[in-house]
């Protein structure tokens, strides 16, 4: 049986400074058209937590986060829910990313072996 696996890897469209990378998964979860990304899987030290917070009726309370890099701030482009809905255990603690933001690029690979 085949089987497949999808690499993202997102980076800044304008500087293409790589910003997260990993298999889709646990760790590098799509959800509502975000992507949930664990700490391991975040390549850059450019986010920066603002002390703006955001409620979400059914996941909770979150910060937005800048990210900082080259030189170039882009705004309130990620998110971290820092009190998660505890039925949620994918988002808790990460950074989320949009998929689909105009400062982002998107890239999935993907990959199929043979399961022998």
């Amino acid at each position: 049986m085949n089987k497949r696996k999808k690499i993202i890897t997102i980076t800044h469209a304008r500087t293409g400074e790589l910003i997260a990378k990993g298999e889709e998964g646990w760790g590098f979860m799509p959800f509502e058209g975000n992507y949930y990304i664990r700490a391991k899987y975040i390549k850059t030290q450019g986010f920066q937590f603002t002390l703006i917070p955001g409620f979400c009726i059914y996941k909770f309370l979150y910060i937005w986060l800048n990210l900082k890099v080259k030189g170039k701030t882009e705004k309130f482009i990620a998110w971290m829910y820092v009190i998660p809905n505890p039925l949620l255990p994918f988002i808790w603690f990460r950074i989320a990313l949009p998929r689909n933001h105009p400062c982002l690029r998107v890239d999935i690979q993907t990959l199929y072996y043979l399961n022998i």
